[in-house]
């Protein structure tokens, strides 16, 4: 991931020193595991947890004579060990350590992922909590609706939030597996027993079966549940994007001191973290197609998936958690314009009420319905063309001189398009 973008905590997971380390700790845990179950003798393994290490450096000047990173990393390990380096990798092949060390990045991956996941829904539920009360005006198609909440935008956003939690909580259970079955999973140098207890002792679950590999639908469930929790976030931007142009201006995203909107025109203030999100999140969706695509390989596998896996990995995390954490600090610095949202809800003259109006007719009149709509429609288009407010025209139109025009007034109150919001707010 280029620096701009990445992640401290992802990228020392992520980075040659620490990926090599996990390695090391599933060779020593299958060379444990070979000890309990008397393969290896007692001071071969000590001789193992003493000295076996090694250096970056080291394992790259193997790997250009080898051509194989794992032979390399072996090799570089077993020299340091001394003799009874030769105990290192008994049974195994190159995949049985890859496989389960990835897991063990993949699922500490993960744990990152959610704990910031739930530092921004914190976040997201106080602004639903502060703005519950508050009307705003609803949109469909970019076009005024009706009244409704400020507070249940937020409140959606916290509910989607909690799928993207419950996606990453279950795909960081699919992931959490290994395998040390061999070269096309049937267990020839090693056994089912020698698997559960390296799993056991690296607090991963033994894969039901195998082949040479862990099947990449695992790795595919990651990277999709990554790429709906970027698309939420995605959301989100975008709801405020639109909420800052300059024809809305109720909601507005972080500014800070010094910062400049555009070097040709001095007034900007365009959403750039907001964009910067959205933009982001097709990579992630990149990033699952890419995973999806690992996931048929010919017979017991190739490694066609590999250098893809090289790169998507880390940078689908590094950029996940980079745009988390990005939209925990814009909605922890979000400006909310209160009277503007007021007067948008006004900007229409009252069309916004319309549709309990005609509701009203229909109750009251005893209108057909077709009758009752024209009604509405023909006040509400002469609204639209400037000749006066909807309750006014309303008011004056002949068909409607039994109405009683205090109830009618009251049609036009924003409480009444929020006396559920309790309820739906006790769903949480």
């Amino acid at each position: 991931m280029i620096e701009r973008y990445s992640v401290k905590d992802i990228n020392s997971l992520w980075d040659e020193y620490n990926r090599f380390k996990i390695m090391l700790d599933v060779e020593i845990a299958v060379a444990r595991a070979w000890t309990e179950a008397g393969r290896i003798p007692e001071d071969a393994l000590k001789d193992i947890q003493d000295h076996a290490k090694f250096t970056v450096e080291r394992i790259q000047e193997i790997e250009r004579k080898t051509q194989h990173d794992v032979v390399a990393f072996v090799s570089a390990v077993a020299e340091n060990v001394g003799e009874n380096g030769r105990y290192l990798h008994l049974g195994m092949t190159s995949s049985d350590i890859l496989d389960t060390a990835s897991s063990i990045m993949l699922r500490d991956s993960l744990d990152i992922a959610l704990n910031a996941l739930d530092e921004l829904d914190s976040v997201v539920m106080s602004l639903a909590t502060k703005y519950k009360y508050t009307p705003c005006i609803g949109r469909t198609h970019g076009i005024h609706a009706e009244p409704m909440s400020l507070g249940l935008k937020f409140l959606n956003w916290h509910s989607e939030i909690l799928r993207d939690r419950e996606r990453l909580e279950h795909a960081k259970k699919i992931i959490s597996v290994g395998k040390i079955s061999g070269a096309v999973g049937t267990y020839a140098m090693c056994n089912p027993k020698l698997e559960a207890r390296v799993c056991e002792l690296l607090n991963l679950e033994p894969a039901k079966v195998s082949n040479q590999i862990l099947q990449r639908d695992r790795h595919s469930e990651v990277l999709t549940a990554l790429a709906l929790m970027g698309s939420g976030l995605e959301r989100m931007a975008l709801e405020i994007r639109n909420l800052q142009r300059t024809e809305v201006r109720e909601i507005f995203e972080p500014f800070g001191a010094g910062q400049k909107g555009s070097s040709a025109m001095p007034h900007k203030r365009n959403p750039i973290k907001c964009e910067r999100i959205c933009g982001m999140s097709r990579l992630l969706r990149g990033y699952a197609l890419t995973s999806m695509e690992n996931i048929a390989l010919w017979h017991e596998r190739d490694i066609s998936h590999s250098s893809t896996e090289r790169v998507i990995w880390p940078d689908a995390f590094n950029i996940a958690v980079f745009m988390i954490r990005s939209m925990t600090k814009i909605l922890s610095g979000l400006e909310v314009d209160e009277a503007r949202i007021s007067e948008n809800i006004n900007q229409t003259d009252g069309l916004v009420y319309s549709q309990r109006v005609l509701t009203f007719l229909l109750e009251e009149l005893n209108l057909s319905r077709e009758d009752a709509y024209a009604i509405v429609q023909e006040n509400a288009m002469k609204t639209a063309h400037g000749e006066g407010h909807f309750l006014d025209l309303l008011m004056n139109d002949e068909r409607m001189k039994d109405v009683n025009k205090d109830s009618l007034k009251k049609l036009f109150e924003n409480e009444f398009y929020l006396r559920f919001v309790d309820e739906i707010f006790g769903r949480f």
